[in-house]
């Protein structure tokens, strides 16, 4: 398979991924939990879910600084970790109103993601250390 030139944040499978994923949980999980969730649940996965794509975007504009781009991908991480931890809470407390493989898709989903955005970050730091050579 060949790669394709990475000439945006666009270009970024994570991006990609992390964006597909905020959809799914806008339009399968948040209509689904119930109305109490309003104000904690709802509201948290809307702003972790969110914020995925747009650490990864801003980063991307940052990459030219080191330190500015790791920053932003260490940060869309522990969003997209705090969105396992809220789907996952949605699961094992709101198994009746959503679907429970959908949710397990997605808590797989954001795994990858994380997953993505770590060697995302390893490979960031290795291609600085060649410039160096």
């Amino acid at each position: 398979m060949e790669k394709k030139p990475i000439r945006s944040f666009h270009d970024l499978d994570v991006y990609q991924n992390s964006y597909e994923a905020m959809r799914s949980v806008f339009n399968e999980i948040l209509p689904k939990l119930p109305a109490e969730e309003k104000y904690d649940l709802i509201n948290q996965l809307r702003r972790s879910s969110k914020a995925i794509p747009r650490l990864i975007a801003e980063g991307h504009s940052k990459r030219h600084q080191k330190k500015g781009f790791q920053k932003y991908i260490d940060d869309a991480m522990g969003e997209s970790n705090e969105t396992i931890v809220s789907l996952s809470q949605t699961k094992d407390l709101y198994a009746k109103h959503i679907d429970i493989e959908v949710c397990k898709r997605l808590i797989d989903t954001y795994d990858k993601i994380s997953r993505q955005l770590y060697n995302l970050a390893l490979a960031w730091t290795k291609f600085g250390e060649r410039d160096k050579l």
